[in-house]
């Protein structure tokens, strides 16, 4: 199965790299190319890409507003953002995520791990590192932001989970790997990705990443937990 990536960056000689490396590959095809955010949500729309890799600062609309409207989509679920940037900061990763976005990537990144980390976003798994998430979650997802009022209801689906996907939900939360959960647990990989993806669909998180984003702000894990 073909890998479908759409490019959204203003830079056109850098999107033209980005095709030649990822039309080298069998698994991967860029079906479109966006020089700004506006363009970038149009084409997506178009398109249905498995993953949109995304820059941050591009003129007009920028890279965050148009992930978020990308991932809002209802037609266009099946589509996960992978941001990359030179601007790479936590607070940018945060909104990011918060936008809807399934993995961050500075743009000094090697080939290899551009290649692999599309893949990685289009199987439906966070590309950032469980010790990433978990630092990331702690210090600015689990706070709402400052103009939250009030604390958000709790997510679809929280009530419908079973005590091992609570469980697995809440390792993964705290940033241990599948293969990691799956040693303490005494169960296969398989099995605890099963639980992760059943997880994932009862609370409506697109990819893990979101799904450690729910486990935090739905106090299945506290910030302030060892």
């Amino acid at each position: 199965m073909t890998i479908r990536v759409l490019l959204a960056d203003d830079q056109a000689l850098l999107r033209g790299t980005f095709q030649m490396l990822i039309d080298s590959c069998d698994d991967l095809e860029v079906v479109a190319e966006a020089a700004d955010g506006a363009q970038a949500i149009a084409l997506a729309r178009v398109h249905h890409p498995d993953v949109v890799v995304m820059d941050l600062r591009m003129p007009g609309t920028d890279g965050l507003t148009a992930t978020e409207t990308i991932c809002a989509d209802p037609a266009l679920t099946g589509t996960r953002v992978l941001i990359l940037t030179t601007f790479e900061n936590d607070e940018h990763v945060a909104r990011a995520l918060r936008a809807g976005a399934s993995g961050f990537l500075g743009k000094y990144v090697t080939t290899d791990a551009l290649l692999a980390a599309i893949r990685t976003v289009a199987s439906g798994d966070s590309l950032l590192s469980p010790g990433a998430t978990k630092a990331l979650i702690t210090q600015f997802l689990a706070t709402p932001p400052p103009r939250a009022a009030a604390p958000p209801a709790a997510a679809p689906g929280i009530r419908d989970l079973t005590d091992r996907e609570r469980e697995v939900m809440r390792m993964a939360a705290d940033g241990r790997t599948n293969d990691e959960i799956a040693k303490e647990l005494h169960l296969s990989v398989l099995t605890v990705r099963s639980h992760v993806q059943r997880a994932m669909a009862k609370v409506g998180a697109r990819d893990r990443a979101q799904l450690v984003v729910v486990a935090y702000k739905n106090g299945l894990v506290s910030p302030d937990a060892p």
